[in-house]
């Protein structure tokens, strides 16, 4: 495996990021270096095992959300597919809907997105995004 020669993405692997300052930009730009470094396998395996020891370690391991998780990291590099050598910001300006958490609703209830199942494992979305 590659070094880990950002600060913060070395901590989150190693479990050393405080849970209680991880907000959802920060969950993006660490998926955001990690799929910079990693294939998609490898980059969803780390983020996933450093997420789920996060919430495990705040005392919260039923927040962990293997779907969005999933979802969301998804998102990260098939936008990156289209910006090649491109910064965090540089994502983030071209695609802003990243930052709202609730980007995934055009494509899962909040039924199936809460759902002890989606919690578990990565579920498909049961919603068809309208098209324009």
């Amino acid at each position: 495996m590659p070094p880990l020669d950002c600060p913060e993405l070395r901590a989150l692997v190693h479990g050393e990021r405080d849970p209680g300052h991880f907000p959802h930009r920060e969950h993006l730009r660490m998926g955001f270096e990690l799929l910079r470094r990693h294939d998609f396998a490898l980059a969803l395996q780390l983020y996933s095992q450093a997420l789920r020891a996060m919430t495990a370690r705040a005392g919260k391991p039923q927040v962990f959300n293997q779907t969005i998780t999933v979802a969301f990291l998804s998102l990260i590099a098939e936008r990156l597919q289209g910006l090649p050598g491109s910064d965090f910001a540089q994502l983030l300006q071209a695609f802003p809907e990243l930052l709202d958490k609730g980007a995934l609703a055009s494509w899962y209830s909040s039924e199936r997105l809460s759902s002890r199942a989606a919690r578990d494992t990565f579920l498909l979305p049961d919603r068809l995004p309208a098209r324009p």
